[in-house]
């Protein structure tokens, strides 16, 4: 699969990619004077940046809890939310000084890294197996992969699904030119697997969920069906966790205590999500369950996992350097919080 009209397929995927390095190593150099200038003078308390995207994860609802902000205020500290649309614009903050912890996937990751940005990931929160999923309309004739031969199937450039798509094709033995790829996000994808404009959609959750439920699509297969990980992390700005170790374990302390709240009143949470949001409480229920969140140290076969995307990326030029991504690495602050 790892041809030059295999890589062909990942061009737009790529560039996208480089770009945010060239961005990011830009920001970089930037770092230390944005930290000079958020740096609090004496007698000031510390503002701990936590960044946020989506509103059914661990950080949205510790937001709406306001768990975070308990915890730090006994700390001394204060807190300040961020909102983000997808990962990169994190790793933009942290290369700026402007933000200290979040959560994304590894893609994310292995574009900070190689465009230099000072971070450490800090924890793992998924394994990612149920994040990433094809589905097709109700009474599709695709039943299988290989069905998906001489298919339109439809997948948003740059994301996690992206890559999802690419392995799951390999899994059936099949080309880049035995499918019809589709560049479409959610918002287009969701009305074309509708109304028949496309045979199947390689996307995430909540889509997943929510076209089952609202349209009685199937889930043609899914991360976990393929044993395919991919990993998500909390991540830090390295400053930030020299400077306060006993912060960064306090945050990833209190993740974990919403973390034990989130998932063991899975009704309790999936009633109070869906009331905010507005959505049939059967939806997030079952997105909740399917994200399984977790907290754990990076093992071996999370590491793995995360090199193996990089060497990847590496291969079909979407990174200028092979990357030791155990360098980012750095498990410390969450065996002190889980001791």
């Amino acid at each position: 699969m790892k041809s030059a009209a295999s890589l062909g397929k990942w061009g737009i995927f790529l560039s996208l990619l480089m770009v945010i390095q060239l961005f990011l190593t830009g920001c970089g150099s930037e770092t230390s004077s944005a930290e000079e200038e958020k740096a609090p003078s004496a007698g000031q308390k510390t503002v701990v940046h936590i960044g946020v995207q989506g509103s059914t994860g661990i950080l949205p609802y510790a937001r709406e809890k306001k768990s975070f902000e308990k915890a730090f205020e006994k700390a001394g500290a204060a807190v300040e939310w961020h909102e983000f649309a997808s990962g990169p614009p994190h790793f933009e903050a942290l290369a700026s000084g402007r933000l200290d912890f979040g959560a994304t996937g590894g893609t994310p990751l292995i574009a900070g890294q190689s465009g230099g940005v000072d971070f450490k990931a800090i924890a793992v929160t998924t394994d990612g197996k149920k994040g990433n999923s094809i589905v097709v309309p109700k009474g599709s004739a695709v039943k299988e992969l290989k069905d998906l031969k001489g298919k339109k199937i439809a997948v948003a450039k740059g994301s996690s699904a992206y890559n999802f798509l690419y392995m799951a094709l390999e899994r059936a033995g099949l080309q880049d030119e035995d499918i019809k790829l589709v560049q479409l996000q959610p918002d287009e994808a969701r009305p074309a697997l509708d109304n028949g404009s496309i045979d199947a959609w390689s996307t995430w959750e909540p889509y997943v969920t929510t076209a089952v439920f609202q349209t009685g699509a199937d889930v043609l297969v899914s991360g976990a069906d393929l044993n395919i990980n991919a990993p998500g992390f909390l991540i830090a700005r390295t400053g930030f966790t020299e400077e306060h170790p006993e912060l960064t374990v306090l945050f990833l302390k209190t993740y974990e205590e919403v973390r034990k709240h989130f998932t063991e009143n899975l009704d309790e949470v999936s009633q109070e999500i869906a009331d905010a949001e507005g959505v049939d409480v059967d939806i997030i229920s079952t997105v909740l369950k399917n994200s399984e969140p977790i907290l754990s140290p990076a093992t071996d076969e999370f590491k793995k996992a995360h090199q193996d995307q990089a060497d990847f990326l590496f291969e079909a030029g979407g990174i200028h350097k092979k990357l030791d991504t155990s360098e980012v690495i750095e498990n410390r602050y969450i065996e002190e919080a889980l001791k």
